[in-house]
């Protein structure tokens, strides 16, 4: 009797083995009690670069103030399988001003490890009103073919400063992007200003025949800057007095009020 029980032992012995063997083989972890059950380690930088190679190495690159204001565990605060929601909003961090109360983040801001990276459709201008105030001011009070257009119709990416040659052709063939914007404000174009010591050939570009005129002129305008007489604005025509006071006498100034009656133009002045 004593023989027989203690040949069911042995078999259920091995039977215990093969099925804990089964067990082990399908990928089944059995959970180790801990004297600390209670307490969790807590997660670093480290850690998550252990698993998540990617994300680091984006903000590295380039991060902006996600890589030097936080760190992964301030933004992802918790891990599965304790939490499984573990992508913050923006909101989170990003509020009190206009700008973060745009829906859609991600519409722009494509990747929240490379924030500053930014990327726009082709028709959008209410997103970037939230910040670039003066700009939509001055198109709207100097209207012009600009003011038609989307912001992102020149500006492709966030800080995007276009070349104008890309939809404008210069005034002469040799004219680059500094030139341009010599004269013209690209957000109110139309409103023509210069400095005073504007080369004469920024303005030959359009004014070929005023200038020729002047520089095969002996008179002593040739020697002076177009600048020097159209000060500052565009199209402004200066009276002679300003220069020349009233030089004749009064008989002659009143039978010939206009000085061009004697003179023909300032650009080509008849002795």
């Amino acid at each position: 009797m004593k023989m027989r029980m203690k040949c069911k032992n042995v078999q259920l012995m091995k039977h215990m083995v093969t099925a804990f063997a089964i067990f082990l083989t399908a990928g089944v972890s059995v959970p180790l009690a801990s004297a600390a059950d209670g307490a969790r380690p807590v997660l670093s930088v480290d850690d998550c670069a252990k698993c998540h190679d990617a994300a680091p190495k984006a903000i590295e690159s380039n991060g902006g103030k996600h890589k030097t204001s936080v760190t992964c565990v301030d933004c992802h605060q918790g891990h599965p399988p304790d939490k499984t929601d573990i992508i913050p909003q923006c909101g989170m961090c990003h509020s009190g001003e206009k700008h973060f109360q745009l829906e859609g983040c991600l519409n722009c801001h494509k990747n929240p490890h490379t924030p500053l990276a930014i990327t726009f459709a082709d028709n959008l201008t209410d997103p970037c009103l939230t910040c670039h105030t003066e700009q939509i001011e001055q198109l709207k009070q100097n209207p012009s073919k600009h003011t038609e257009l989307f912001c992102t119709f020149c500006h492709t990416k966030h800080g995007e400063i276009p070349d104008c040659t890309g939809c404008h052709t210069p005034h002469a063939p040799n004219m680059v992007q500094s030139d341009c914007l010599t004269c013209h404000k690209v957000h109110m174009p139309r409103q023509v200003a210069y400095p005073d010591d504007i080369s004469s050939k920024h303005c030959a570009a359009c004014h070929d025949t005023a200038y020729n005129l002047l520089i095969a002129s002996p008179a002593k305008h040739k020697e002076l800057a177009c600048a020097y007489c159209h000060k500052s604005q565009h199209k402004m025509v200066p009276k002679c007095q300003d220069c020349h006071g009233v030089p004749h006498p009064d008989g002659m100034m009143q039978k010939f009020a206009a000085c061009g009656d004697c003179h023909g133009i300032a650009h080509n002045i008849n002795k």
